[in-house]
């Protein structure tokens, strides 16, 4: 299975996130399941990619041109896709992923992650595997922000809970293992 990694370019003000990066990477390269991410050395982004790596798994990295030129790529990945703009990154992503998870992250994290969901609510390619990995409630407000949009009826019960928030690396991991005895 290949499991979406998103996730920031920064460690943010929580050990607790890298740690959750770093747990995420190993996992996914101890179970046999491939990581795609998006492509970069630096942050949570370079810590869930090295992880993966040194556990023996597979990593693809689809990273826009401009940060291959930048110097950020992570260069020793199983396959680095060279892409023109973070729409065609995005669009590569979805087109490579089996199961979609947001660890803790900024807009970039929360655009990549929503477009997800947006995919969930209108039953298009990605079905209902999209994970919000909520460490130490980092994802608390967008919950919130969701439970309102039911309340207001802009989204149903029944919509929201395509979208899981676990609250650690081995809850994540248990639901993931689950979709790998699924079909895709």
């Amino acid at each position: 299975m290949n499991v979406v990694v998103y996730c920031g370019s920064n460690y943010g003000t929580d050990p607790a996130f890298a740690e959750a990066a770093t747990a995420l990477g190993t996992w996914i390269g101890a179970s046999g399941n491939r990581l795609v991410y998006g492509g970069s050395s630096v942050g949570c982004m370079g810590l869930v990619a090295r992880a993966c790596l040194a556990a023996g798994g597979e990593v693809y990295g689809v990273e826009p041109h401009f940060f291959i030129e930048q110097g950020v790529a992570q260069m020793d990945l199983t396959r680095l896709y060279d892409v023109q703009t973070m729409s065609e990154r995005k669009a590569k992503m979805i087109e490579l992923g089996d199961a979609f998870v947001a660890l803790p992250g900024g807009v970039g994290t929360m655009e990549e992650i929503t477009e997800v969901m947006v995919r969930v609510h209108l039953e298009l390619d990605v079905r209902d595997r999209c994970f919000l990995l909520n460490v130490d409630g980092f994802y608390d407000p967008f919950v919130q922000l969701l439970d309102s949009m039911v309340e207001k009826r802009f989204l149903s019960e029944a919509e929201l809970a395509k979208f899981r928030f676990p609250r650690t690396v081995a809850e994540l991991t248990a639901e993931l293992a689950g979709l790998e005895a699924l079909p895709l």
